[in-house]
């Protein structure tokens, strides 16, 4: 059963413990998931081909969109929930977990339909050569025939980590990771069915788990459950988790256009082979971008309830220790990268020419991580206490507004090393920008 006093614990207990409690199981799941998709592409490349490696980093883009889609629903929602607790009006925070439902099954389905039937010609205008093409497609044909699953999946779990469920939520990501770990061999290497196994592992593994998060939301012990009269969707409930839920949407959309900026300057000046070392790298990149996004979650239900509440101090500290913990992950990131990067990049494939290229490009784009955590946790936090404008401009600042005047400037002059300096250089000038925007914002706040 449920702890019913759990969400109001977010207003009284100490900031560092609450820290820990929420953001340690979504920090586990975020490295569990972040280390799946490594070993997958471990599997992909050493089971199917170098050729398969490159054809996974041909869908990055629409895996973004149907990301960014997601996205807006679930960090959206699970923001209103928690600031709505916050504010003790626990009717409105049933209504979001069923609008949540109707959403991710009215969103995913319609997303699905149409990539479907567009498919190929979606793959060729990402980069998809005759060689990666068919790797692309068989892979992307299975996610998007599960796309309500894999949005119900992801939007259940933001639910079960802002209604005071982390450990739920870390539970429900591990378990996925675990099955995939499971079948994703079985289904390469045992029944040989390629890249198209990766696929039929990850849906599996998300139905699976689906099943055990709609027999936690069926409990009417629980502080928020299924029950009649939810489902219907409310439009003050839509737009709000929308208009929340919009700076993470416009920062996975922003990096669908990016990374068919990049596959396409890298496809320019490093063949297929570029956009496969592309793939390693955006895997190990990722890793600790996404332990990030794991402490950000954990923070997010702390800000966002105490700034409902008004406790202003309490939501300052936990701004200021998400910042520590974050720094001291992306200084580890960049330690380790630039101390091992080849070695890293050759678990991923035997191919020369590939480890160079991703060695090349660890090194740039790892370059000024130590700073990233810091920008993270600022657009996180803008998000977490509703002020979706600001999250917004940071996120984009990274994302569009920097880097793709620079993606298409510098791999002109520099080729593949000016795709990789074009994102360093991009992180440091969005740090500069968010390091304004939160002194400005913290001035106001103590006001």
């Amino acid at each position: 059963m449920q702890n019913q006093n759990a969400p109001l614990m977010l207003g009284t207990e100490n900031i560092g413990k609450l820290l820990s409690q929420y953001a340690l199981p979504a920090i586990i799941a975020m490295t569990a998931a972040s280390l799946y998709n490594i070993t997958d592409s471990i599997f992909i490349g050493h089971g199917v081909g170098k050729e398969a490696v490159n054809g996974l980093g041909i869908t990055f883009p629409l895996m973004n969109l149907s990301a960014a889609f997601g996205s807006m629903i679930g960090a959206g929602a699970s923001t209103l929930l928690s600031i709505r607790m916050g504010q003790k009006d626990y009717q409105t925070a049933n209504r979001i977990l069923g609008n949540v439902v109707s959403l991710n099954v009215i969103m995913g389905g319609l997303l699905a339909v149409f990539t479907i039937n567009f498919l190929k010609p979606i793959l060729r205008f990402f980069g998809a050569s005759n060689e990666t093409l068919p790797y692309a497609y068989d892979f992307m044909l299975i996610l998007m025939a599960g796309n309500i699953f894999t949005h119900l999946y992801y939007g259940l779990n933001a639910m079960l980590r802002s209604s005071g469920n982390p450990m739920k939520a870390m539970t429900a990501t591990i378990f996925t990771v675990v099955i995939n770990l499971i079948l994703n061999p079985l289904f390469i290497f045992g029944f040989h069915w390629g890249i198209k196994g990766s696929a039929c592992a990850t849906i599996i593994s998300q139905i699976l788990v689906l099943c055990w998060q709609f027999y936690i939301f069926s409990d009417k012990n629980y502080f928020i459950h299924f029950q009649r009269g939810i489902y219907k969707l409310k439009k003050k409930i839509v737009i709000d988790s929308f208009s929340i839920g919009l700076a993470p949407f416009l920062m996975n959309l922003a990096s669908v256009v990016i990374i068919l900026l990049i596959n396409h300057q890298l496809l320019k000046n490093g063949g297929d082979d570029g956009v496969g070392a592309y793939a390693i790298v955006n895997r190990l990149a990722f890793l600790f971008i996404m332990i990030v996004m794991g402490l950000n979650q954990g923070m997010q239900p702390i800000a966002g309830y105490n700034y409902g509440a008004k406790l202003f101090d309490r939501v300052r500290l936990v701004l200021k220790k998400a910042i520590l913990f974050a720094t001291i992950i992306m200084l580890a990131g960049f330690v380790i990268i630039q101390a091992f990067s080849e070695q890293i990049a050759s678990l991923f494939t035997p191919d020369a020419n590939q480890i160079k290229l991703a060695a090349q490009g660890l090194h740039w784009i790892f370059l000024f991580y130590p700073l990233v955590g810091f920008q993270m946790v600022a657009t996180q936090f803008f998000q977490s206490i509703g002020k979706a404008n600001k999250s917004i401009i940071l996120s984009l600042s990274r994302q569009v507004l920097i880097l793709i005047p620079l993606l298409l400037i510098l791999p002109n002059h520099f080729g593949v090393t000016g795709v990789w300096a074009s994102m360093s250089i991009s992180d440091l000038l969005s740090v500069i920008l968010a390091t304004i925007l939160l002194t400005i914002e913290l001035k106001k706040n103590k006001k």
